[in-house]
């Protein structure tokens, strides 16, 4: 068996869910799973966790991303991008200042995802009740746009770093709102997740053929502070520890591998939230 990270560019037609499964029988073992769903028609980086690195999923779940994107004006979808139902259609009007527009959207803000997801409310996916058609309130959520570039102003095509949680379909609804058109998003390639990039990405034939690197988990725990126990035994026992820091969560390393993932308790007492060895 084999555990560590493999980061997936996720082809366009393929769900997070089948990549998965076409790893699983690539390289020959059930535990494996990823982080970061990505839309059928959406490309790019995908992680994907292998054996003990499943482990880590709950410390990844709330990374940053960014995104590659393109908005298209003149109509609206029950999805928010060009492959679901259009709902209206309208006249265009030009964008003189693309990058402003942009610019606007900064900082954190309050966002409205779209229907068509996968956000529980009420113990149900939004999605289920868009396709029941019943009606029900989607709630705000909270999102933090760090930057935007804009790539082809007259393609609308654009770059945007984000905390997790943030919807692209959403952020292009609402620009072309404000731009006062109707829009949706006509492309989307996940390029950054954490500290994964689009350029060190392989695809699914290259892991096929042997041509890949499977990471440590330390490259994906690279958000959170690192600390060397004085007592490695201490941790791979799941003792409490005292720790000199102000971190909320640590984790635990000794020569580069990753011992566990620990927690304030109290004061500068940590305990063991996931052992990782």
């Amino acid at each position: 068996m084999i555990h560590g990270i493999i980061n997936v560019y996720k082809e366009k037609g393929f769900t997070s869910h089948d990549v998965v499964a076409k790893l699983r029988g690539i390289v020959g073992q059930k535990k494996i799973g990823h982080t970061g769903t990505l839309d059928p028609d959406a490309t790019g980086v995908l992680i994907v966790l292998v054996g003990r690195a499943c482990k880590i999923l709950p410390f990844l779940e709330n990374t940053d991303k960014e995104y590659i994107a393109q908005l298209m004006l003149g109509q609206t979808t029950d999805t928010e991008d060009i492959w679901g139902k259009v709902l209206a259609t309208g006249e265009i009007k030009p964008i003189e200042d693309f990058e402003g527009l942009l610019k606007s959207f900064e900082g954190r803000q309050k966002q409205l995802p779209p229907m068509v997801s996968s956000i529980k409310v009420n113990g149900k996916k939004l999605y289920e009740y868009a396709r029941s058609g019943e009606a029900v309130e989607r709630p705000l959520r909270d999102i933090e746009i760090y930057e935007t570039q804009v790539l082809d102003a007259k393609e609308l095509r654009f770059r945007v770093a984000c905390s997790s949680g943030t919807y692209i379909r959403s952020l292009c609804r609402d620009l072309a709102e404000k731009s006062g058109n109707l829009g949706c998003m006509s492309s989307l390639v996940r390029s950054k997740a954490g500290h994964f990039t689009l350029a060190q990405c392989v695809s699914l034939e290259d892991v096929a053929e042997g041509n890949y690197k499977l990471l440590p988990m330390i490259e994906a725990l690279k958000h959170l502070p690192m600390i060397t126990p004085a007592n490695e035994a201490d941790i791979r026992n799941g003792k409490r520890v005292q720790l000199n820091c102000d971190e909320a969560q640590v984790v635990m390393i000794s020569n580069d591998e990753v011992l566990a993932v620990y927690e304030r308790e109290k004061e500068n007492i940590y305990r063991c939230v996931r052992g990782l060895w």
